[in-house]
């Protein structure tokens, strides 16, 4: 049986059509699921006893479990969730002032290979389906209270969401329907580490979806070193794609920088940057690093980091440090799934 929450309203259109109902169906389920909450098909009451009958045979509306959960001082919530063939994921509810941002998995495990993260240390087993990345927001809002949800999604956890670029945009397509959870747009980011031709197409998907784009490196020669996907896809092809994307869409796009300690911390490289990002609608999200005891990588010390900041505003980029998260907990990506299978300490 299919899980109901991986249908767009379309599909789910195209289903109730094929199974001798009216269209309109859909959006009737739709307001059952997401608005009012339905844990049954049973629960929803303007819909007859014998086409919910119908209903319970064809779908399912089950959640993951959740197997493990911890909650940080800073009010940062993690779940490993199960998935129903015993496949781990996580995902990460972050608290700011402007609401509640949950850090999304699209994949078992990860194959990019970038050098200095805790995913790469799980060879990708598959794809996470679209029912997969939605029961991992609504998993997270049966946690928090009854006042309290989930307001933005950032797809950046565990796996390169434009290696499942179909699933990731019907998850996207879901959560931003007025009838499902109503998730801006521009409350929604996604993040890749290079996909060159993925990007180009995420360019004519119509959509005011976020793009971030983890660079790490302004050099080819460096971010070879760091990251197996620029050896595909070339710093200059990547930059090409994002500045066609940033006139196609005329919006901003955010490079992610994760600051190591001696690797990419230094002036010249702060130049480097500096220049490849000159004159583009874009701005550098500077990331403390998280470490892995299993990698040789250090985090810059603040002073490092202030410099490597006060260097990029000083030449006119537009840049911040973003804010740590749950540093008493398994916060970074893979780390709490990578702990639980005994591929880290």
């Amino acid at each position: 049986m299919k899980n109901i929450y991986g249908l767009t309203i379309n599909q789910l259109e195209e289903e109730m059509l094929s199974l001798g109902q009216k269209k309109y169906r859909a959006t009737q389920l739709f307001i059952w699921l997401y608005e009012k909450k339905a844990k049954s098909f049973d629960e929803m009451s303007d819909v007859s006893i014998g086409f919910r009958q119908i209903l319970k045979k064809t779908y399912t509306m089950d959640l993951p479990n959740v197997s493990v959960k911890q909650e940080s001082q800073d009010g940062t919530i993690k779940l490993l969730l199960e998935m129903s063939d015993g496949a781990k994921v996580e995902c990460v509810l972050m608290r700011y002032e402007y609401g509640n941002a949950l850090c999304v998995s699209s994949q078992v495990g990860c194959n990019m290979g970038c050098a200095f993260c805790a995913s790469g240390l799980m060879h990708k087993q598959r794809n996470l389906e679209t029912y997969e990345m939605v029961t991992q927001v609504l998993a997270m809002n049966q946690q928090l209270a009854e006042d309290d949800h989930v307001t933005h999604v950032v797809i950046m956890g565990t796996g390169e969401p434009f290696d499942n670029y179909d699933n990731v945009m019907s998850f996207i397509r879901i959560i931003n329907h007025p009838h499902a959870l109503a998730i801006g747009a521009r409350h929604i980011s996604v993040s890749t580490c290079g996909l060159v031709d993925k990007i180009r197409q995420f360019a004519t998907e119509g959509l005011q979806v976020n793009l971030a784009v983890s660079l790490h490196a302004p050099s080819n020669e460096l971010r070879d070193s760091i990251m197996k996907i620029n050896h595909a896809f070339p710093l200059k092809d990547l930059m090409d794609a994002v500045k066609d994307y940033e006139t196609q869409t005329s919006r901003r796009v955010t490079f992610e920088y994760i600051l190591l300690s001696g690797v990419n911390d230094n002036l010249q490289q702060a130049k480097e940057l500096a220049n490849l990002v000159r004159g583009m609608n874009a701005y550098i999200n500077l990331i403390p690093y998280n470490e892995v005891n299993e990698m040789p990588f250090k985090r810059s010390n603040y002073d490092r980091v202030r410099f490597f900041c006060d260097y990029l505003k000083q030449n006119g980029v537009n840049v911040t440090v973003r804010k740590e998260f749950g540093t008493d907990i398994d916060a970074a990506c893979g780390q709490l799934r990578a702990k639980k299978e005994g591929i880290i300490k």
